[in-house]
């Protein structure tokens, strides 16, 4: 999300801007390629995943962060940076990525992904959503996971405190012609860049043109960062209907994870027994 250090302007040139998306369209490309890693690791063009299925939202911004205005993060608070060694901790305790199912990060497990929100951020592929307003309700169905997000617009309360959720648990209301989500309650074990389970979450989506939706959203969680902090980006509409993104279904990947990691531990055993002989 941070722009790198060398950049040092809020917005790319538009020729700029066309040679970086020259770049993902040449490595897009080369994942057809017979033979090389990408194509036998993960062919998005050969899934019906490309750029070809639905529109592309083109930006000019060096950074999603809007606030503060250099772009980046802003620093971590004494007890983020406590919270941060500690889940390092925590991590190195429960071993190798590869010795447990529960080590391995919760997207390869199919039980959340940045894409399915809040906040609803960018990632390779799936990133389309279907935002259905209903009297008194606003339902956004992220592609990704199939995840749905189902926001009251009642003024009903927040959740109690001790009811906690992957993805939080939002209220919405209409401030002119902008919907304003505000979401609380998350379970912190999904964390974003390092968020605590008390991030307060406040997302704005303002219709700006016939097909574009100007998404933004504001972080504030002082037991995380110094400051809150903003970003935003385009959204475009798509054509056509999103398809169900069964990722359990065909989820062998976690198995073969751990299956090859045994298999070559396994290996580097019998060699080591031969070598001490």
């Amino acid at each position: 999300m941070e722009r790198p250090d060398k950049v040092t302007k809020e917005f790319y040139t538009k020729e700029e801007a066309a040679e970086f998306e020259k770049q993902f369209v040449d490595t897009e490309a080369e994942q057809t390629e017979p033979g090389t890693i990408p194509d036998v690791h993960y062919d998005h063009t050969q899934f019906g995943l490309d750029r070809s299925v639905a529109g592309y939202s083109s930006n000019l911004r060096t950074s999603l962060i809007v606030d503060p205005a250099n772009g980046k993060l802003p620093p971590l608070s004494a007890e983020g940076q406590k919270r941060s060694v500690e889940r390092a901790e925590a991590a190195k305790h429960m071993g190798g990525p590869y010795d447990a199912a529960q080590n391995l990060p919760l997207g390869a497990r199919c039980l959340v992904m940045d894409r399915m929100g809040p906040p609803m951020l960018y990632g390779n592929y799936n990133n389309n959503y279907q935002i259905v307003q209903a009297p008194g309700y606003v339902m956004i169905l992220a592609e990704m996971l199939h995840d749905v997000r189902v926001i009251p617009l009642d003024g009903r309360p927040q959740l109690a405190q001790n009811v906690r959720q992957w993805t939080g648990s939002g209220r919405g209301h209409w401030e002119g012609q902008t919907l304003v989500v505000e979401t609380t309650n998350f379970n912190g074990k999904s964390p974003l860049r390092g968020s605590s389970e008390n991030m307060r979450l406040v997302e704005r989506f303002t219709r700006v043109g016939e097909n574009t939706i100007r998404y933004q959203f504001t972080v504030d969680d002082p037991a995380t960062w110094t400051r809150p902090w903003s970003a935003e980006m385009p959204m475009k509409a798509t054509i056509g209907p999103i398809f169900e993104h069964a990722c359990h279904e065909g989820n062998y990947s976690l198995a073969n994870i751990l299956a090859g990691a045994r298999a070559e531990e396994k290996r580097a055993q019998e060699a080591a027994k031969k070598d001490s002989k």
